[in-house]
Parts: structure tokens; sequence; C-alpha cells
């Protein structure tokens, strides 16, 4: 147990606030991370004061020494991964491995994005007019807010900080209260940087106060937001009174189509990683395995064969494949999800018990549902959790029309040994991410992430296209003497 409280980071300086936020490891709930302070609408007020002053400077800094601060913090995330990578399990929930592997991952964020501060290249063009030079520079925008979810606690935060930090803005964060741990880990390492003071704070407290706070207010430029569909778009309306830009990514129904003619034990493993993994608790993640009738049966069986061997345990378990999902409030919403899967008629093949283990948890067995169809909620909603629901289909055009039936697109995937196929779902499917014979659930850094629909709204994402939210096209006309 610790009773440790741990301060907001606001100008510079490490600031309590009155009340606090308890943040409780979900593989075992005695078991207590700490404090958190819970800001207030002043303290936003006050970091947001604070990144527009840093602001000038900061964003005319010079290009080495703005890298370097970019790599000292990506050092010390890949450093100190396996440290960190065992603090962001115990609070979130995901296996070892997998809290391990995001945070070197977020390092690698930070690596990428100090490279791109000295890659910073504009254009020029002649005018139409005789005699005048054009060039086109890109600019930061002024003070940034994040605001990050608690399935991805330090990536997430570490492809909206670094990109923004790299082309010159100041930045506020506002984590999810769920997993306040990890943000502070990476703002005290963010506090040691030599990065100036006010250029970073971080403000833990409730999205209703604070998150709200930030969207109002009319000295943040850009907000680019990663959390649920009804958030996003309150934040939008909020954020347009001011006319401050929104990057905004939501919600997600992923497919993953199996066609007959599809290795199945690779089907399988893909439907395994993509559904399960994380405990379903990503964006990414396919809850819907549409699957053509030849091959129907047989991938169902196997599917259910190979979910009997998924260990359930303790995140910091040597072992544990599936975590426990974040909380209590999770837990309850993905069993409601079960029994409106079995009321609207789908078949419970496995899972979807609530095992008790040596641990006090929030603990939920991977669930496989088939005899769905695309109609019922299972398939409409985002349940986010570790629920899966077959679809069986005819030929390729009913999977592909199926695949594009939802109000999302985020990713995608098909198993096919077709090229044909494979060619044609690249081009038709309506997601902003597609896999061919790879899990839906898994990206790289330097290309563009994003979807379409209710999933994302505004520029991607990532890569070089990050540039396209966190800067801000000038054109420069001039007639030399």
């Amino acid at each position: 147990m610790s009773d440790k409280i741990h301060p907001n980071f606001i100008d510079g300086e490490w600031v309590e606030a009155k009340a606090t936020i308890a943040n409780v490891n979900p593989s075992d709930t005695s078991d207590s991370l700490g404090q958190f302070s819970s800001a207030t609408v002043d303290d936003m007020s006050a970091a947001i004061t604070a990144a527009k002053a840093a602001f000038p400077a900061w964003s005319q800094s010079g290009l080495e020494a703005r890298k370097a601060i970019l790599d000292f913090i990506g050092d010390e995330l890949i450093a100190r991964k396996e440290e960190l990578g065992r603090l962001l399990s115990r609070e979130e929930g995901k296996p070892l491995a997998e809290g391990i592997g995001e945070v070197a991952r977020s390092g690698q964020f930070f690596h990428y994005f100090g490279a791109e501060v000295l890659r910073q290249m504009g254009e020029f063009a002649s005018s139409v007019r005789p005699g005048v030079d054009i060039e086109v520079s890109r600019e930061a925008l002024g003070v940034v807010g994040i605001i990050t979810p608690w399935n991805f606690p330090t990536a997430v935060a570490a492809w909206k900080i670094a990109p923004a930090l790299a082309f010159g803005n100041s930045v506020v964060l506002k984590p999810a209260e769920l997993v306040p741990a990890s943000a502070w880990a990476l703002t005290e390492i963010i506090s040691r940087s030599g990065l100036p003071k006010g250029a970073f704070n971080l403000v833990v407290g409730s999205g209703s106060v604070v998150g709200d706070a930030m969207a109002r207010s009319a000295d943040v430029d850009a907000i680019s937001f990663t959390g649920s569909v009804n958030i996003g778009r309150q934040i939008a309306r909020n954020a347009i009174e001011n006319m401050s830009r929104v990057q905004l990514e939501m919600g997600s129904k992923n497919a993953l189509l199996v066609m007959d003619d599809a290795d199945i034990d690779l089907a399988v493993q893909c439907a395994i990683n993509g559904a399960y993994f994380g405990t379903g608790q990503k964006c990414t993640a396919s809850s819907r395995l549409i699957v053509q009738s030849g091959i129907h049966d047989e991938f169902v069986a196997k599917m259910s064969a190979a979910m009997n061997d998924l260990k359930v345990g303790n995140a910091l378990t040597a072992g544990t494949q599936i975590g426990p999902v974040v909380d209590q409030r999770q837990l309850e919403q993905n069993l409601r999800y079960m029994q409106i899967a079995a009321d609207e008629g789908a078949e419970l093949v496995q899972g979807g018990d609530t095992p008790t283990l040596d641990t006090d948890g929030y603990y939920m067995t991977p669930a496989l549902f088939a005899a769905s169809n695309n109609a019922m909620r299972v398939n409409r909603e985002e349940i986010f959790g570790p629920v899966a629901c077959v679809i069986k289909v005819d030929d390729y055009d009913e999977a592909l029309a199926v695949s594009n039936d939802s109000d999302f697109g985020l990713t995608a995937g098909i198993m096919t040994t077709s090229l044909k196929q494979a060619a044609h779902f690249k081009r038709h499917s309506k997601s902003g991410c597609v896999m061919v014979n790879l899990p839906t659930a898994g990206t790289d850094y330097h290309v563009p992430f994003g979807g379409r629909k209710s999933s994302s709204y505004g520029p991607r994402e990532q890569g070089q296209y990050a540039k396209e939210f966190y800067t801000i096209v000038k054109t420069n006309y001039s007639q030399p003497y």
C-alpha cells in the first residue's frame, strides 16, 4: 500500500491539490499505487497560462536543443522500460510484457520526433507575378491541450506530446483518472529534460471538470483527444466556439474477415491476438469476426479450443496472457453486453466468466459468440472488452458489405490467400487502417494512424502526417530589391 500524494506539474513546479484520486491495481484491489492530486478549474487555468507564456521562447528555440530534449526523454523511457512497464501494468492491468513493450515504444516516439525536428523543410515556388518569390513554411500553433485514455497511458501520451513539442508547441496534458501514475512518471522525466518551465504541464483530474475547462479555454489553440465518441463530440462543440483545432480519436467496431481460402491456423492466431490481447481494451481490437460459410464451423471450433489455452491472471504474474479489465465499471459494462448478446439470440461458444484468482481483481475470461448478425447491438456498439462475435457470410462480397456497415471505421483486416481479394479489400474497405493476414491491432509509429466516420475527426496522428495538426502553414511573398 502507498499513501504518497503525487502532485500536478504546473509552470515548472510540483503543485499539490486539496483533493486526491486513488490509484488502485486492477489485478489486486488491495494494492494502492498512491494518491494523485485532483486538480481544479483554477489549476487548469494556471497550467494554460503557463503554457501560453512559455510558447514564444519555446517555439523559437534552437533545433538541436529541442532535439536533445526529445532524445533525453526517449533515452530514459527505453532505459527504464522494465521499471516503468511494471508500473504501467500494475495500474492498467495489461500483462507485464505488453507494459514493457509500450514504454519502449513510447521512447521510440520521442526519438522519431526528435529526428523530425531537424527535418522541417519549407517549400519554394515561383509567383505568377514576375520578380516575386514565394516561400511556404510551417509554424507552431501555440498551446496544445492533450487528453489521453486509460488503455495506453504512456504510448498515447507519447505520440501526442512528442510531435507537439517537436514542432515548438507548449503542452498541457490531462491523463485519464484511472491511470495517472504512468503520466506522472513520464512528466517526472520531462521535468528533468531541460524543457523551459511552462512548456509542459500535467493536470490530473476529472474530465468533466478540468477536461471541460481545457476544451472551453480561449487560450488553448488545439486539442488532441483520444476517448469515447460522446466526449469527443462534446470537446469539439466546446472547442469550436473558440476556433480551436481538434483532433479526435474515438470509437471503433473493427472487423476481421476470414475467407474460405484463408490459412485457418493463422486466422485463429490473428483473431485471438486482435480480439483478446490487451483484454480487448484496444480501439483496434477485432470485435466482429466475419467468417465465410465454408470455413465457419472449423474456425469457430478452433477458436474455442485456442481460447481454452489462454491464461487469465494477474498482470505481473509470469505467463499471464490476459490481464484484468481496468475497473469494476468496465467489468460491469462487459457483463451487460454479454447479457445483451444472449438476449438478442447470439450463441455463447466460450468464456465470459469472472474467475476467482489468488488476488481480488476485475477478471473476465475472453468470450466468443457465434450465430450473431450485424444488426445486433453487440455488433454495432463498442464494448471495449474481451468479447468478440462471429458473423457468418456466404461470400466475399457479403463480407465486405458487412464489414463496411458500421458507424465506425478505424481498422479492418482480411485473412485470405487470394491476391485479388486482398487488393480489392484494401481499396474498398471503409477504414483508416487495413491489415492483410495480420491482426487488426498493431500499428507502426512512423506512418499515419486514424480512422473514418465516427472513429476519427481531424488530421491523422503519428509519422510525418502529425505536422498537419501540430503546425500551421504560412505563405510568404517577397520581391527582392
